[in-house]
C-alpha cells in the first residue's frame, strides 16, 4: 500500500516540509525541520479533501491541510489508538518467529563476496548497505534489546474481534523475536533489476524468492517476509517522484492495488517489502537524520527497513492487522510505524541509535497502544497469566553417514499449548547438511568427514523452546577417506584449491549443498577462462563426483563451462565435462571412475568472451570421491 508526499515551502516560514501521509505500508520522505508539520494555514484554503481509499493516498500537503482545517493547527486532531482489522485470509499479525529473507534483486549489485564476518558484500553497493542490513536482522532479538519488544502487544486469531483495541489472553500474540530473524540471503543475479520495477514485478520477485528458499506452502510462508532490495541507481515503483515519492513500502502478493496488479502465488500469501536504495536521495529519506557525517549515511536506510518490518509484523496482509480506524483522526488508516515516522531525535518518541546485540543502528519508534505513546523501547510482554508453554524435542538417535551420500532426518517436537507453530534450528550439523526451519527436516549431502555434536532446537510462537543434542559421525568414503580438500567450499574460501584466470569467488547464496559454492566467472563480463584446480590421490579408487550450475545467456561457441581430469600417474587428460552453455542454470552432477593409487588433478573452468551483453559464470559445489 502506498501514499504520497510533496515538498513545499510555507509562504511565511519558508521551511521545507515533507512527512508521512496517511496510509498503509509506506514510509514517506523526511525533512529535518525545526518544527514538525509546519505549513502556512492560508495556503490550504484551496485544497479540497479527498477521502482515503486503499492503495491511493493524499499528498502530504493534503494531509497537513486536512489537519489544519479540522483543528486550526497542524497538530494531530484524533486518537492514535490502533484497532484490529479482522485479518485477511485469516492473517492479521506475524504471530510466530519471523523469518526474514533478503533478496538482492538484479545484476546491478555487482560481484558478490563475503566479508570477515561471513556477510555478503557487493561491488555495486557504493555505500556498503548490504552487510549492515544483514547484521540488523541477525541482531534483532539478541543482547536483550527492547526496540522490537513493543510488537509483543499485538495479536490476531479467531478470539480477536474486528475493531478490538486490546488483545484477549486467548489471542495469538507476536512473540519476542529471540535469536535474530534473518533466515536467508539470495543474490538474484539471473538478470538486471528493472530500472523502475512496478509493484507487480516486485511481488513476482518475492514469489520467486519463496520458491528459491523452498518455502512452497502456505504454512512455510505464514511467518516469512521477503525484503526486495533494489540496487543503487534504480527507481522501483517511482519512489523518486517529487510529487508521489516515498522511502519504502510493504505489502502482500494479493493486493489488487499493486502497480501492475496482484501477483499469483502457488505458495500461499507472500508478505514482502519494496526497499529502494534510498540512500541515493540523501536527506529526503533520512541520511544523517540521527547521526552526522559518514556515521549517519545509512540512518534512513536502517530506519526504513525497521519501519517496514514493524508494520509487517503488526499488519502482515494490510489492512487485516492493526491500523488506525478512527475516521476523525489525522492518523486515520496509518500503521504503528506511520504514526511515529520522522519524529526528531531528542524528542519524545523520536528516532534514536538503538543497540541490537553488539551493534548499533538508527531506528524510529512505533506506536504502542498499551503505553499510548511512540515507543523506541518497550517491556517484553509475555501472555497467558504466567503459564509457560513447554516444547519437547524427541531425542534423535546418534547418526552415522558417509561423505557424498545423501542424508535425511526428520526432527520430531511437541508443544504443551495447542495451535502453536514451531520453528526449527540446529547447530553443529555436518558440512553440506542443513535443517528446514519450517518442517524440521535435516537433509543434504555431507562433504567432509568428522564427528560433531548436533543440537536441534524447536521454538514456538510464544518464544518457548526445547532442544536435544546427539552425535553425528561422517565417515570417509570407500575410496579411502575425504581425499578432496574443502570439496563443498564450506571454509568460505578456496582452501585446498588453486585459482587462476579472470575471476573466482566464494558465494553464500544458491549453493547446491551447505552454505557456500565456488563461482568461476562474474556477473559482469570477464575475459577468458576462470579456473579452480586441486590435485589429490585416489588412495582406494572410487568415483569422483561434482555438481555445476552454468549461467550462460550466450551460445557454446563463445561462452561455456568445462572440466578436465588429468591422471598424473599416466600423463593422460580427460574432459569429463564437455563445453556446456546452459540456459536453465539448473544443478547437474558429473561423475568419473578413478584408479586406485593414482594421482589426479581436477580443473574446473568457466569461460566468458568479455561481451558485456551476456556475461557467463558457473557455480561448482560438493566435489567428492566415494
Amino acid at each position: 500500500m502506498k501514499n504520497t508526499y510533496t515538498r513545499r515551502r510555507a509562504a511565511a516560514a519558508g521551511a521545507a516540509v515533507a512527512t508521512m501521509a496517511a496510509g498503509f505500508g509506506l514510509m514517506a520522505a523526511s525533512a529535518q525541520t525545526a518544527q514538525a508539520w509546519e505549513i502556512n494555514p492560508a495556503s490550504c484554503s484551496h485544497v479540497s479533501h479527498h477521502p482515503h481509499r486503499h492503495g491511493v493516498q493524499p499528498t502530504a500537503t493534503q494531509t497537513l491541510c486536512d489537519r489544519i482545517n479540522a483543528a486550526g493547527t497542524a497538530a494531530a486532531t484524533g486518537s492514535e489508538t490502533l484497532a484490529y482489522g479482522g485479518g485477511v485470509d485469516g492473517i492479521g499479525v506475524q504471530s510466530g518467529h519471523s523469518k526474514v529473507y533478503l533478496v538482492f534483486y538484479g545484476t546491478q549489485w555487482g560481484t558478490q563476496s563475503t566479508n570477515s564476518s561471513g556477510l555478503a558484500t557487493f561491488s555495486g553497493d557504493p555505500d556498503g548497505a548490504a552487510p549492515v542490513v544483514q547484521k540488523m536482522f541477525k541482531d534483532i532479538g539478541t543482547g536483550g534489546e527492547t526496540w522490537s519488544a513493543d510488537l509483543t502487544q499485538w495479536c490476531d486469531g479467531p478470539n480477536v474481534a474486528a475493531g478490538a483495541t486490546t488483545c484477549p489472553s486467548t489471542a495469538n500474540f507476536v512473540p519476542y523475536q529471540t535469536g535474530g530473524v534473518l533466515s536467508g540471503v539470495w543474490y538474484d543475479n539471473s538478470g538486471a533489476s528493472p530500472s523502475a520495477a512496478t509493484g507487480h514485478q516486485l511481488g513476482v520477485e518475492a514469489v520467486n524468492a519463496a520458491a528459491h528458499f523452498g518455502n512452497t506452502s502456505a504454512a512455510a510462508n505464514r511467518d516469512a517476509y521477503y525484503v526486495i532490495l533494489s540496487p543503487h541507481g534504480t527507481d522501483p515503483d517511482g519512489y523518486k517522484d517529487p510529487n508521489t515519492g516515498y522511502c519504502a513500502w510493504h505489502d502482500w502478493n494479493g493486493d489488487t492495488t499493486l502497480n501492475g496488479g496482484a501477483v499469483t502465488s502457488n505458495y500461499g500469501d507472500i508478505a514482502f517489502s519494496n526497499q529502494p536504495y534510498n540512500i541515493d536521495v540523501g536527506q529526503t529519506c533520512g541520511t544523517n537524520f540521527v547521526n552526522s557525517g559518514s556515521t549517519g549515511l545509512l540512518d534512513g536506510y536502517t530506519m526504513t527497513l525497521g519501519h517496514e518490518w514493524h508494520e509487517m509484523m503488526s499488519d502482515q496482509n494490510p489492512a487485516g492487522g492493526w491500523t488506525n480506524q478512527n475516521s476523525s483522526s489525522s492518523y486515520y488508516q496509518q500503521e504503528n510505524s506511520d504514526e511515529c515516522a520522522w519524529l526528531q531525535p531528542g524528542t519524545t518518541g523520536g528516532a534514536a541509535n538503538v543497540s541490537l546485540g553488539s551493534d548499533t543502528f538508527a531506528e524510529q519508534a512505533s506506536w504502542s497502544n498499551d503505553t499510548n505513546s511512540c515507543a523506541i523501547s518497550h517491556q517484553i510482554l509475555t501472555h497467558g497469566g504466567g503459564t509457560t508453554n513447554t516444547v519437547t524435542v524427541t531425542q534423535p538417535a546418534a547418526q552415522t553417514s558417509t561423505v557424498g551420500s545423501a542424508v535425511s532426518l526428520q526432527i520430531q517436537a511437541s508443544d504443551s499449548a495447542s495451535g502453536q507453530t514451531l520453528t526449527y534450528s540446529a547447530s553443529g550439523l555436518p558440512q553440506g547438511v542443513a535443517i528446514d526451519s519450517g518442517s524440521g527436516l535435516i537433509s543434504g549431502t555431507p562433504t567432509t568427514a568428522g564427528t560433531s555434536t548436533v543440537t536441534v532446537k524447536a521454538t514456538d510462537s510464544t518464544g518457548a523452546s526445547g532442544s536435544a543434542s546427539f552425535g553425528w559421525t561422517v565417515n570417509g568414503t570407500t575410496g579411502g577417506g575425504s581425499v578432496i580438500t574443502n570439496g563443498g567450499f564450506e571454509s568460505g574460501a578456496f582452501t585446498g584449491w588453486t585459482t587462476g584466470g579472470a575471476s573466482s569467488s566464494i558465494v553464500n547464496s544458491g549453493a547446491h549443498g551447505g552454505t557456500y559454492a565456488a563461482q568461476l566467472g562474474g556477473v559482469g563480463a570477464t575475459n577468458g577462462d576462470s579456473t579452480a584446480s586441486q590435485t589429490f590421490t585416489a588412495t582406494n579408487g572410487g568415483t569422483l563426483r561434482f555438481w555445476y550450475s552454468n549461467v550462460c545467456p550466450d551460445t557454446v561457441t563463445y561462452d561455456w563451462a568445462t572440466a578436465t581430469l588429468k591422471d598424473n600417474t599416466t600423463g593422460t587428460t580427460t574432459t569429463i565435462l564437455a563445453k556446456t552453455c546452459a540456459a536453465d542454470s539448473s544443478w547437474t552432477q558429473v561423475s568419473k571412475a578413478l584408479t586406485t593409487g593414482h594421482s589426479y588433478t581436477l580443473k574446473l573452468v568457466s569461460h566468458d568472451d568479455d561481451y558485456a551483453g551476456d556475461p557467463t559464470y558457473t557455480l561448482y559445489d560438493d566435489v567428492t570421491v566415494s
